[in-house]
């Protein structure tokens, strides 16, 4: 089967695309031929080695993804060939086929088709923590959310006014302003400097964001904690593009509560992880949420789609296709 590894740690030139053996599943483990593969930030950062280290190379890279059950391994009860399922975090996904533990799989309705339910899993439930577990949206609420365009921020943007809030997007170019009004942005400010925080406060009437969303690096976080009202929420996420540096928790200003926030906390059982797809299915298959896929490659193409999604002129999720033929 065909499959893309990484050779070394660095930049997209250590991406190829294989010839592997056939996998089998194991105990308590599917089979499935993958029909989309989710591209994530994530990916980027084992490539240059920030996660996976004890995992020697050449190693396939993803970990997310949606396709049909091949075969199912000793124990596995629950699933049988032929159903359409949706993972998240299964290491090798960007790949024609791969061995995913029963438990990571949820099924995939029939409302929802393969490249939305991959789109949505890493993105869906990330956002899907932050507006319930993290800090749950309430009504009336005024969110800041940096990357409004991105496939998480998009989400993001839905789910919070779906719970009554109202959204300030941040982007980074005045291209991507309509797509996050679009998604029901009561606001948008275009920015790359990081200089956003006093029309955060002209907009949130002089007061700040009850909560502020920032995955977006150390150059936003102090305008970040300048947004913020008294007692507000700062979600901080997004470990790739580097921390903010050490904290003095008496210098925090205005009461405020601040966290990094993992989504795996969100799924850390089985029965959360269908919980939680389901709801976010549900919402695709009523209209309440759209999931806008930004670009398709195939595998062959997977080390450019790093790069496009490592220079942030993307919009939206970014998928790789291992039915598309070679370009």
């Amino acid at each position: 089967m065909k499959a893309v590894v990484m050779t070394a740690q660095g930049g997209p030139e250590v991406i190829e695309l294989v010839e592997l053996s056939e996998p089998e599943p194991g105990p308590a483990e599917v089979l499935v031929k993958v029909a989309a593969a989710g591209v994530n930030f994530m990916d980027t950062g084992v490539r240059r080695g920030l996660a996976w280290t004890d995992i020697p190379n050449p190693k396939v890279l993803g970990v997310e993804g949606a396709g049909r059950v091949i075969s199912v391994g000793h124990g596995v009860d629950h699933l049988t060939p032929g159903d359409r399922v949706a993972w998240v975090y299964a290491p090798g996904s960007y790949a024609e086929r791969a061995v995913i533990p029963a438990d990571a799989l949820v099924q995939i309705p029939d409302a929802i088709d393969d490249r939305t339910a991959a789109a949505v899993m890493m993105q869906g439930l990330t956002a899907s923590h932050f507006a319930t577990d993290f800090y749950p949206a309430q009504p009336g609420d005024i969110a800041l959310v940096h990357a409004a365009a991105g496939g998480l921020g998009l989400l993001l943007t839905q789910i919070i006014k779906l719970k009554g809030g109202h959204v300030i997007g941040r982007v980074s170019a005045a291209e991507k302003a309509a797509i996050a009004k679009e998604a029901g942005a009561d606001h948008v400010i275009v920015d790359t400097e990081g200089r956003f925080a006093q029309d955060v406060l002209r907009l949130s009437g002089g007061d700040g964001v009850h909560v502020v969303y920032d995955g977006s690096g150390p150059k936003t976080f102090q305008g970040s904690l300048d947004s913020l009202r008294r007692s507000g929420t700062f979600c901080w996420y997004g470990p790739v593009l580097g921390s903010p540096g050490p904290l003095d928790i008496m210098n925090l200003p205005k009461s405020i509560k601040i966290g990094y926030a993992v989504f795996s906390d969100h799924i850390h059982t089985p029965a959360l992880l269908r919980a939680r797809t389901g709801q976010l299915f549900d919402w695709i298959a009523r209209g309440d949420l759209k999931v806008r896929i930004g670009g398709i490659y195939p595998l062959a193409e997977a080390a450019q789609a790093h790069v496009d999604m490592e220079s942030r002129a993307t919009t939206g999720k970014l998928l790789l296709i291992p039915q598309i033929s070679d370009r």
